[in-house]
């Protein structure tokens, strides 16, 4: 709950995170306001914390910092600058892909995606996939031998904005799939003309923190309980249960265990908020107006778990 200068003040601050359109603006690198407003008030703050010194600064539209063995790096993208959301998605990627492979830390380990007005747009052309696409083109070989836990959200700011940030490290990460869930780049191709390139989850180098991707209520590769958002948040947390098992992570979330759920509707935000309570009672969760990248999934949660 600090303000963002005196966070930024600390040794070893590599990134502080803001949420929605009432947090200050800073020309420090290693700020970044995040484009999905709070059903929190007030809001907190997420900081990254690292062992070590930490450097930053910009490198074209790129901002990054690093100090420890980890590196933070982010892109905010007009679209209309880049032809669309698959050529905004494709620069983006291309760009981020080159920076990582000149840094130490080459090693994605997770990866955030916040992308206006998601759903918008019919079959193929809707904007999503479309981003699905120019993600891989600008990826090309990157992650040819395994992909980073990821996040994609709808935010309900400027519709033309695409902002995407990362975690990468000097050390590998372990990638994790949920037995409950086709892996995501194995969808058939009902989901688009390009599957999304994320893994359900990444156990950190050191093996004590699991970084869990955005997890919905999808079984198998299709979409459970459409229309009913408390039977979809049952599922997503039997699917976050199956996620620990997998990962070999006791089961169960703890205070120590921060967590997002992305909301559709601001109209399920109580029911959404009391069930959580109730299953994930002490668990710290962040409430944000997010739109979940398929138009029938009405939530979805993601977060970090520490043995």
């Amino acid at each position: 709950m600090n303000d963002a200068a005196t966070l930024l003040a600390e040794p070893g601050t590599l990134a502080v995170f803001g949420f929605g359109s009432g947090v200050a603006d800073s020309d420090d690198p290693r700020w970044l306001r995040v484009p999905l407003e709070t059903f929190d008030a007030p809001a907190p703050l997420e900081a990254w914390q690292v062992d070590g010194q930490v450097q930053h600064g910009r490198h074209g539209a790129l901002r990054w910092s690093a100090g420890g063995g980890w590196l933070f790096a982010a892109l905010e993208l007009d679209e209309r600058e880049y032809g669309g959301p698959a050529g905004a998605a494709r620069f983006a990627y291309a760009q981020l892909r080159d920076f990582i492979r000149s840094r130490d830390e080459q090693n994605v380990l997770r990866i955030w995606n916040y992308q206006g007005a998601i759903n918008r747009g019919d079959g193929d052309s809707e904007r999503y996939k479309l981003f699905c696409d120019g993600r891989a083109e600008g990826c090309g070989d990157w992650f040819a031998h395994g992909y980073p836990a990821a996040t994609a959200i709808g935010h309900h700011g400027d519709a033309n904005l695409l902002q995407v940030y990362l975690l990468a490290g000097v050390h590998a990460g372990t990638a994790v799939e949920n037995p409950r869930q086709v892996s995501a780049w194995r969808y058939p191709r009902q989901y688009g003309r390009t599957s999304p390139g994320f893994a359900r989850a990444m156990r950190l180098p050191a093996q004590d923190v699991l970084a869990i991707s955005g997890t919905a209520a999808v079984v198998g590769h299709a979409s459970a309980h459409e229309g009913d958002t408390a039977a979809q948040l049952d599922e997503i947390l039997v699917n976050l249960e199956s996620l620990l098992a997998s990962a070999g992570m006791p089961a169960g979330f703890d205070t120590h265990a921060p967590l997002k759920a992305y909301v559709r509707h601001g109209a399920d935000v109580p029911r959404v908020r009391e069930k959580l309570r109730q299953h994930l009672p002490g668990v710290p969760v962040l409430l944000l107006h997010g739109d979940v990248c398929r138009s029938e999934l009405l939530v979805e949660l993601d977060g970090w778990r520490y043995l």
